[in-house]
């Protein structure tokens, strides 16, 4: 009988570790990121983009704007969220929302920034819309971010992300000045089949349904 798909066979340097994901679930490696020094001062780049402080949104103007940022990379856990947990986040004191507005008044990208937990910054969700992706935009984004997010009190800023996210998310958190801490296998069920996202979003990840 030859092995199965979990058991482990010695390649390299170890073993490699293996296990089917279920259909109608997703897979995905997640890297937790950490800033512990601010970052020097130097000159905000100028961009045609603006920061507008969301106070209190409602959970449908929330969900609509992460939607429409988040859904190319299948971003889901806001909108899983019924809408009395949800209002508890938003209305936190110690979280901060902000919408990325374009020049013609047009809400393009999300930062949302989490300080409940004492002496750190989360980026919770940083993005922008995928027409915007590829002009230097991210990089004017995560200055704002920084510049918000170090303030009095604050010892480290941290930030994640996943292998369905930009292919290059990774290394742009890396050039701005964080590092990688640990690793984690996530495994959920679908959005796209649970109903929470359209089938068409994350093109790049395949549905895999159960039988």
């Amino acid at each position: 009988m030859g092995p199965t798909p979990a058991e482990t066979e010695p390649v390299g340097a170890g073993p490699v570790r293996s296990g089917p994901v279920e259909p109608g679930q997703v897979a995905t490696i997640v890297t937790h990121l950490e800033m512990h020094d601010r970052p020097k001062a130097a000159p905000l780049s100028s961009s045609p983009l603006r920061l507008s402080r969301w106070k209190a949104p409602t959970p449908e103007k929330y969900r609509l704007l992460f939607r429409r940022v988040g859904e190319p990379w299948l971003w889901f856990s806001r909108l899983a969220m019924n809408d009395i947990d949800l209002e508890l986040l938003l209305f936190d004191r110690r979280t901060e929302i902000f919408a990325v507005i374009d020049p013609q008044g047009i809400e393009v990208g999300l930062l949302e920034l989490d300080f409940r937990i004492a002496g750190e910054c989360r980026i919770a969700f940083f993005g922008l819309i995928p027409q915007l992706t590829g002009q230097g935009l991210g990089r004017w984004l995560m200055a704002q971010a920084l510049m918000l997010g170090w303030r009095k009190g604050i010892d480290r800023v941290t930030v994640q992300t996943c292998t369905l996210d930009h292919p290059r998310a990774l290394a742009f958190y890396i050039k701005s000045g964080f590092h990688p801490v640990r690793q984690m296998v996530e495994i959920f069920p679908d959005p796209r089949i649970t109903g929470l996202l359209s089938v068409d979003a994350a093109p790049h990840i395949p549905i895999i349904p159960a039988p």
